[in-house]
């Protein structure tokens, strides 16, 4: 989980400050009598505009920005009808996901259909099952994923490939961003594509470089001798971190927290490399990010943790966050018996890989 605040001051610089607006008209259609319909922009994720629906129908005009990516949808509803606010009159009808309106915005709306709606499908069918079914399903569901996840990625560059004089890839930008690296799209990128000039990619290039560049300051820890700091056990009793490293033991420093769902679900992985290899010589620290001592301890226990832990219990602010840099978590460093740093974010099998190389 990350420091949300940073990436959002981010997003803000990127808006621009007299965009060109031009006028939207929104004639709808919706069963969903009495209900609210919302517009929302998709960079800000601010509602632009919305309407109660009467007798199945429901209207929206004003102005906003030029070409604004946005989306109209029942209000909490999961999917949205996508379109790109060109100054043509539209007519959605959200029944069945349908958009009359300008061709752009008549091609995105299938486009949109054809390449999410089977993989949305999916997941919503995996979320009706019960547990027990879920479990008696697990290959054949992570097949059918699979699958699906292939074909989606298969539309999308299909997208990218036909429509790249329209702002229609703006629509599956994150994705594509994600599938490619950073190092074909640069590449991509380098041709002029129309849809690179849209304030969306602009502000998520930002954000890829930003968070390139944070992980770059925290990788230039690995290969340094670690840096002292002292913190409090559950009891309260202070601790220095040059206790427990550099003492002939290979030891994990786990950033983490109780409040941190990712973290939970590492922990696993976390506990049993400690019991594969304890006994081997391998140990871990924990310093936890919360800011409350009685769900910080009671995750200790219920997780079975049952390493060394501290935490000055300062959230963001603890010592820990300012001394190794670190902007999100879960995290770690592996340090050698010397206390010297070897490696950072070690996850998954990443890590179990990187203790066999040393103990195996």
């Amino acid at each position: 989980m990350k420091k949300n605040l940073i990436i959002a001051a981010l997003m803000l610089a990127v808006l621009p400050t007299e965009a060109q607006q031009v006028k939207y008209s929104i004639d709808g259609i919706s069963k969903e009598n009495g209900k609210t319909v919302v517009l929302r922009d998709r960079r800000t994720n601010q509602v632009v505009d919305s309407a109660v629906v009467a007798n199945g129908k429901f209207k929206m005009s004003g102005n906003a920005e030029k070409d604004a990516y946005m989306g109209v949808s029942v209000k909490d509803a999961m999917w949205s009808v996508m379109l790109f606010n060109d100054g043509t009159p539209l007519t959605i009808n959200l029944n069945d996901s349908t958009l009359k309106g300008s061709p752009q915005n008549e091609r995105l709306t299938r486009y949109d259909i054809d390449i999410n709606a089977p993989y949305a499908s999916l997941i919503m069918k995996i979320q009706s099952m019960s547990a027990e079914e879920r479990k008696a399903k697990e290959l054949e569901l992570a097949g059918g994923l699979m699958i699906a996840m292939m074909k989606m990625m298969e539309g999308i560059e299909k997208v990218f490939k036909d429509e790249r004089e329209t702002l229609i890839p703006v629509a599956f930008f994150s994705e594509y961003q994600s599938y490619l690296g950073q190092e074909k799209l640069d590449s991509v990128l380098a041709t002029k594509p129309a849809w690179a000039s849209h304030p969306i990619v602009k502000s998520q290039l930002d954000i890829a470089a930003y968070q390139k560049s944070l992980e770059e300051k925290k990788q230039a820890y690995v290969g340094q001798k670690f840096i002292d700091l002292e913190e409090a056990d559950p009891d309260g009793k202070m601790h220095k971190l040059s206790e427990y490293v550099g003492k002939g033991k290979w030891v994990l420093v786990d950033f983490w927290a109780s409040w941190c769902g990712p973290c939970k679900a590492e922990m696993p992985n976390v506990v049993a490399a400690y019991e594969k290899y304890h006994d081997k010589g391998f140990d871990i620290v924990g310093l936890s990010f919360d800011n409350k001592k009685e769900p910080w301890v009671k995750d200790i226990a219920e997780l079975k943790m049952p390493w060394t832990h501290l935490s000055d219990l300062k959230g963001w602010n603890t010592v820990a966050s300012e001394v190794y840099g670190v902007n999100s978590i879960p995290d770690n460093l592996l340090i050698d018996p010397q206390g010297k740093i070897v490696a950072r974010g070690l996850r998954a099998q990443a890590l179990q890989d990187k203790l066999k190389e040393i103990f195996e």
